[in-house]
């Protein structure tokens, strides 16, 4: 189906006000570019410092109002025109015709085969498999985080590559599309589990572990807040999330970590690495090694 797509730019003191006359619009909702607050908004409503710097340079002086029809949108465009002239809010419309699958599959374009680390390689689901001696992970990321081609993801990916071994068992702490728990399959571990809060993200996570040959009880996904599900020591843990987390679940990690076992943490900004290590120090773990790429870091302790 053909979507148009209005776009109707305000001056952000009117952010309110024009969302108000959106919804008389386009009673279903609408989609919100409104920068003031990003700071702020991330660090209490997401609980995040995963901030890009393309976010971080947008304008904060005017919102954007995005609709999205599936008929003629003159007959919309017309009445946001009289009710925001009637209002007194400065405004510019434009118009777009979207298709929905570009939705869906534009972003698939720059997905790419991916090497990764020295034994790895990384294939969407859509791409021809190449030749390669190289260990492939078959991966559709849907709507779940984790594909290979991130700063921290593959940080995470090259310690696995250098730290798993035949008899290891992992555990993947917030495991989004089960990109690093297949992978230490892959790489020779026993076995492997991953946890998240996210069901998209379990369920994504179990499919793509069928597509590289794996299932329970070698490899198992459970949904819960972080490692509330889980039992037993692992020789790796290996959490890719963010620095808070990271830091709320240091006092845990010990508990988890068989014996000469590492704690593979990345998702930090290069910037609070130093408090992310003293997080863990608290918790009664010392930071071994550090590798930062991208001004992501990876802290790999014991």
């Amino acid at each position: 189906m053909d979507y148009t797509e209005v776009c109707v730019t305000v001056a952000a003191a009117d952010t309110d006000r024009a969302a108000a006359v959106a919804e008389m619009a386009v009673p279903w909702g609408f989609y919100l570019e409104d920068y003031r607050d990003l700071e702020e908004a991330a660090r209490e409503i997401a609980h995040i410092d995963l901030i890009d710097e393309t976010l971080l340079a947008k304008d904060r002086t005017h919102s954007v109002l995005h609709l999205y029809l599936d008929g003629n949108p003159a007959e919309t465009v017309a009445f946001l025109t009289e009710r925001l002239t009637a209002e007194g809010i400065g405004y510019e419309i434009t118009t777009d015709l979207c298709r929905e699958e570009d939705w869906a599959n534009t972003w698939k374009q720059y997905f790419k085969p991916t090497e990764v680390g020295s034994r790895l390689l990384i294939c969407p689901t859509w791409e021809k498999e190449p030749q390669t001696s190289r260990k492939i992970l078959h991966l559709e990321p849907g709507a779940a985080f984790g594909t290979g081609t991130h700063d921290t993801t593959r940080l995470c990916l090259e310690e696995l590559d250098r730290l798993v071994k035949p008899g290891d068992t992992v555990l993947d702490l917030g495991c989004g599309s089960g990109i690093l728990a297949i992978a230490s399959l892959l790489l020779g571990a026993d076995s492997a589990v991953g946890v998240d809060i996210d069901p998209v993200a379990v369920k994504t996570a179990c499919e793509n572990g069928l597509r590289n040959g794996f299932e329970e009880p070698r490899l198992r996904f459970v949904c819960g807040d972080l490692a509330d599900k889980v039992d037993g020591r692992f020789s790796l843990v290996v959490a890719n999330i963010v620095a808070d987390v990271i830091l709320l679940f240091a006092p845990q990690v010990p508990r988890f970590l068989a014996s000469g076992g590492a704690f593979v943490a990345s998702g930090i900004l290069t910037e609070r690495a130093q408090e992310v290590t003293d997080g863990l120090r608290r918790a009664g773990l010392t930071v071994a090694e550090r590798r930062d790429s991208g001004g992501w870091t990876c802290l790999i302790a014991r």
